[in-house]
């Protein structure tokens, strides 16, 4: 972690925001808000996608005991559909930070867009899970939640093999598509498959 800033303010509650799973065809998208103590320090902690499975779940339990304030949300493909995934992504953190047992008085948003919430000052900060622990924090506390909501997928359509892929656009998740058609996880509004023609929903 030695590259992280632990905060951009010193003497503001913080809270990190990060999504996981803007990209995939099904599923729904998760987002957390994560508040450290300002001294927190793991030497793990790092962007999620740049962490392997088995550290993602070591800090993830950490995080969750050690943090002053967490909460994981997520909006589910349905409503994607009907507001797109960016709207979606947003406001899967404001359902976060609702959840947060402290309130923040400022906001880290991984990314560079984002809608004001409740008044409280942001920031966004690009690839800001790289900069920020807090925003790291988050990017691990979604990612392994989602993988968590994708296993379930799995094990009720097995056919695609999201254990495997967590259901991203794998030449192997578009061909399961074509063979079987889609499920009610699926995203109908995403590209499910290159030809997208006399495919009816």
């Amino acid at each position: 972690m030695a590259h992280l800033e632990k905060y951009l303010h010193e003497n503001l509650i913080e809270a990190g925001c990060d999504e996981a799973g803007r990209g995939c065809l099904a599923g729904p998208v998760f987002a957390a808000a994560v508040i450290l103590p300002k001294n927190f320090y793991h030497s793990l902690l790092n962007d999620s996608k740049k962490t392997n499975e088995k550290n993602r779940l070591i800090l993830r339990e950490i995080i969750e005991k050690e943090a002053l304030a967490w909460a994981v949300a997520k909006v589910d493909a349905q409503e994607i559909d009907q507001i797109n995934i960016l709207k979606a992504s947003i406001l899967a953190m404001h359902k976060a930070i609702d959840n947060l047992k402290l309130t923040p008085e400022f906001l880290l948003i991984d990314g560079n867009k984002f809608n004001v919430y409740k008044q409280i000052p942001h920031q966004c900060i690009v690839k800001g899970d790289g900069k920020y622990a807090g925003i790291a924090a988050a990017s691990i506390l979604a990612k392994t939640h989602r993988d968590e909501f994708v296993l379930q997928m799995h094990n009720e359509f097995p056919v695609y093999q999201w254990d495997k892929n967590k259901a991203y656009p794998t030449e192997f998740h578009r061909q399961m598509i074509k063979n079987h058609g889609i499920t009610p996880y699926h995203r109908k509004t995403f590209k499910l498959f290159e030809e997208q023609l006399n495919f009816s929903f």
